[in-house]
């Protein structure tokens, strides 16, 4: 079970700074969308640089041009990024045809998908790692809730959990075996990141 850094609503130096004290206890850093908006593909680039060992994903939550935002991504340093699993599936498609010809992957985020019909569909497209994601906005009313693995229980998927996961709830979460557990705020936000990452991934056993 992999722990993920979720990198959003940050300067590009603060980005750097949590990603150095938490280096000892994450797998994956993730590069924000709202950080990408900012700072563009420079800082996938220099988090790459920075971090050769760690796996990086570009969280572009792309809606269309699948094949040409991938690319932009992977030539920056990521090695995921994330396309909606509300775009079409030509798009969908074109993002994963583009990750197998670099070599890389692509997470489907399933934000406000809500539908195993789609879920049944983006089987069928050939998607491997999809994301349970409750959204920032919709954190406001509620976080992550263990009732959304229903979504794809008998799926062969890999499976990304995010939303609202902090300490008092991922040994629940983690209890239902999801590949890689996403750690935003409750990592960013603590008073000491090093020490609140160490104890988020004691809990993923």
């Amino acid at each position: 079970m992999k722990l993920q850094l979720a990198l959003d609503r940050l300067t590009k130096e603060k980005c750097i700074t949590i990603a150095k004290e938490t280096e000892a206890n994450i797998d994956i850093i993730e590069v924000g969308t709202g950080v990408i908006k900012e700072y563009g593909m420079s800082i996938i680039r220099e988090l790459r640089t920075l971090f050769p060992e760690k796996l990086i994903l570009a969280d572009m939550k792309t809606c269309d041009a699948g094949k040409h935002e991938a690319r932009q991504a992977f030539e920056a340093g990521a090695d995921i990024t994330t396309v909606m699993a509300f775009s079409s599936d030509v798009t969908i498609k074109d993002t994963m045809q583009a990750a197998r010809e670099m070599g890389k992957q692509v997470m489907v985020d399933l934000l406000e998908v809500h539908s195993r019909a789609r879920i049944e569909e983006l089987k069928d497209l050939g998607v491997q790692l999809v994301s349970l994601h409750v959204g920032k906005d919709q954190q406001t009313v509620g976080k992550f809730n263990t009732e959304l693995f229903s979504l794809v229980s008998g799926f062969d998927f890999k499976v990304a959990v995010a939303g609202g996961i902090n300490l008092d709830n991922v040994r629940e979460i983690a209890g239902h075996k999801p590949d890689i557990i996403i750690a935003g705020s409750s990592l960013t936000g603590a008073k000491d990141p090093a020490a609140a990452a160490h104890m988020m991934k004691a809990n993923l056993q």
